[in-house]
Order: C-alpha cells, then structure tokens, then sequence
C-alpha cells in the first residue's frame, strides 16, 4: 500500500478528481481529510469510503474563507497528528463567455477559489511539513492554464497561475523534503457518473476519449508517493494527447 499511514487532505473531494483521488488514496492506505462546501456529498463519500478505512476526517469548508481553512488544518493536525500531502482540486470550471461578457465579479470569484484557495491551504500545511521534513502538494491545474482555451479566458488565467505558482514554490522548499507539482487534466469523465473508471468518446484528444476519475488519481497518488521524491517543479498533462483549441 503506497500510502499506508500518511495522512492526506483533499480539498473539492466530493465530486469528480477529488472523490476519484479520495478513494484511491483509500486503496492504497492513506488516512484522509476530506474537504469540501457539499456536507451531504462529503457525507455520503465517507460512507463509501468504510470499505477501505475509517480513518477518514471531513470537514466542510469554503476554501476562500482564509480563517475557515486555517481552522480545518489544525483539526487534521489534531485528528491525525499531520497533514503529510495536500492535494488542492477544489476549483471553480464551468464557463463559456466572451472575454468581454465576463463580468468582474465572475473573475474575482474564479481568482478567489482557484488561486488563493490552494494559496491559503498552502500556507496552512506548509509549516507542519518544513517541521517534519517531508511533504508533498498537488496541484491540479488544467489544459486551460497551459495554452488557454477561447471563452474560458478568466478560467485559463487562473490555471496558468497556478501552474506558475507550482514552479516557484517547489524551487523554495524541494530542499525541505517536500515536493510541489501540478497536474493538468484535459477532457474528464463527466463527474456525475459515480463510475470512477468510466470513459466516453472525445474529439478533444487524440485518444479519442475523455480521461476517468482514476486515471487522473492514479497520477496524483504516484506524485504524493516516495516514489516521486525526485520530482518537484513539473507540471504534468493528463490529455490523451489533447487538440489544441
């Protein structure tokens, strides 16, 4: 078990990449805190969970309430003693407007959630693990941050931040023992469909498919594993050999 023992917090876990990455985690041993601003959802994950661990922590939370997250990472501490790996999926994505349709407010929210809620839960777990020497924080970016997508300008600008953010953090703090990465989906299953293993056709890639839940998890675990201790600063596509939009 890759993870056994270490402790992770997955922030936007209740849907999608972050309940993909939830159970895989599970899979492979880790304990886990799960956060998200959907009690019910986060609820009814845990109940999935039982078959793996009990050792699961959730706590709902808004990612842009700095004081809220401050708060919910020191009750990880207490419940499990760290935060060993930090995974910030939670993200705001469905857009489609003309940049000159996009209201402000849709760019301050998007910069609120998107940047600065992996800012504030990064400042949060980022002591504890210099402390220990050992760490690792995940990212996950998108496509979008990496070439940008037409009518997604707000969303793309967001991603290509952090994307860079990744980049510099990791140049500071790799020498700790702890890695900074981001992975950047392209075309993802639909996360309405609870099958995590779940594809279906895409013209958006070469592969001709979307990506599932799991095999996005599935790079994001081997990134928070000892296994990748020799990697820091990259960013990662996860894109079946994406077309470029």
């Amino acid at each position: 078990m890759k993870l056994k023992n270490k402790v992770a917090l997955i922030t936007g876990a209740a849907v999608g990449i972050g309940r993909a990455t939830a159970i895989v985690f599970a899979e492979q041993g880790a304990k886990l805190v799960l956060i998200d601003v959907n009690g019910k959802k986060l609820d009814a994950l845990k109940k999935e969970l039982e078959v793996y661990t009990k050792e699961v922590l959730t706590v709902v939370c808004d990612v842009t309430d700095e004081a809220l997250v401050q708060s919910t990472v020191q009750q990880a501490e207490e419940a499990f003693g760290s935060v060993d790996i930090l995974v910030n999926n939670a993200g705001l994505w469905r857009c489609s407007s003309l940049f000159t349709d996009t209201p402000t407010d849709d760019w301050k929210r998007f910069l609120d959630v998107n940047i600065m809620g992996p800012v504030y839960f990064t400042k949060a777990a980022l002591p504890h693990m210099l402390s220990r020497g050992w760490g690792r924080i995940i990212n996950v970016a998108s496509v979008a941050g990496v070439y940008g997508n037409a009518k997604m300008t707000h969303y793309s600008a967001t991603k290509g931040a952090l994307i860079a953010m990744t980049k510099a953090l990791a140049k500071e703090v790799s020498k700790n023992g702890i890695t900074v990465n981001s992975v950047s989906p392209g075309s993802v299953s639909p996360s309405e469909n609870p099958d995590i293993d779940y594809t279906e056709e895409s013209q958006l890639s070469f592969a001709g498919r979307t990506g599932s839940g799991r095999e996005n998890a599935e790079l994001i675990a081997f990134l928070a594993s000892e296994a990748a201790g020799y990697i820091s600063g990259q960013n990662i596509q996860i894109d079946g050999c994406r077309k470029k939009q």
